[in-house]
């Protein structure tokens, strides 16, 4: 159609083309930056800060934990900078770098005899290599589905404009995960399900892990290990993160032990948690 309406279209086609341009030209300034740190200090490379939670990433939020549980010095690098993967979060420790969360983790195990699963038997580290897959490989695109796909995006409009985006960038942003995240649960296959679908699978999933803490402590035991750091980072992304989700009100009314447990992990590992959210005061624990 020529005219106004035309012109219209293509002045916004203009402003999308911009943002784009504008965020390709950022991210290649941030990925030139280069942090130095300490000897024997882990940079953790992340996205920014979350507003109820230190992350909106379930995979920085465990793998910062896990720092935190076995005391390895690091400083985060929010500068949105990507591995050679293309994804976040990721490492370098004395100039070596580690990609992906787990591979990060299991580096610095090797590298420094560390192993928080010492304690358990091989039956039980078996167990919770089955639990962690199951809510990194399963849990997780229920959530993805339901804050990009479902209506959750909403929410995410919410919590972009505590993070200060403003309209153009929220929207786009907003736009294109939406996009990536349906394209890439379709691959995976949870996105070939109706939404019903998914959030029966999400439930299974949300009471299997309750079943299994029950009154423990932590999902091993009473010591925490590194499944907790995944599960973790994982729950508290519903309880926080979630708001009005179906998966918040499950954990909120019928399997308030896992609500527990995020608290739990929260105050024994995440002290400083207000200082490190972007809306102090206000982690919404109740």
């Amino acid at each position: 159609m020529e005219g106004p309406e035309g012109f219209s279209w293509a002045v916004k086609i203009g402003g999308v083309l911009a943002a784009v341009t504008a965020m390709y030209a950022f991210a290649r300034r941030r990925n030139r930056y280069k942090k130095i740190a300490p000897k024997d200090t882990v940079i953790l490379y992340q996205i920014g800060r979350g507003p109820y939670a230190p992350s909106v990433s379930p995979f920085a939020l465990k793998l910062e934990t896990y720092l935190r549980m076995v005391d390895i010095p690091y400083e985060n690098d929010h500068s949105f900078k990507y591995s050679s993967k293309g994804k976040t979060p990721w490492i370098e420790y004395n100039g070596v770098k580690a990609e992906d969360s787990q591979f990060c983790i299991e580096y610095l195990n090797d590298k420094l005899g560390i192993n928080l699963n010492r304690h358990l038997s091989v039956e039980d580290q078996a167990v919770a290599r089955a639990l962690q897959k199951m809510t990194e490989e399963n849990l997780y695109w229920t959530n993805c589905l339901w804050l990009w796909v479902y209506e959750g995006r909403e929410q995410m409009k919410r919590l972009s404009l505590l993070l200060g985006m403003s309209f153009l960038m929220r929207t786009l942003m907003i736009y294109m995960i939406g996009r990536s995240t349906s394209k890439n649960a379709w691959g995976h296959g949870m996105g070939r399900h109706s939404r019903d679908e998914v959030v029966g699978i999400m439930e299974g999933d949300m009471k299997a892990l309750s079943q299994y803490l029950g009154t423990k402590s932590f999902m091993m035991g009473d010591q925490p290990c590194e499944v907790d750091c995944a599960i973790f980072g994982m729950l508290a992304q519903i309880v926080w993160h979630m708001e009005g989700s179906p998966h918040q009100r499950l954990v909120k009314e019928e399997l308030p032990n896992l609500l527990e447990y995020c608290l739990r992990m929260k105050d024994r590992f995440w002290p400083d948690w207000d200082r490190c959210i972007m809306v102090p005061g206000k982690s919404k624990d109740d």
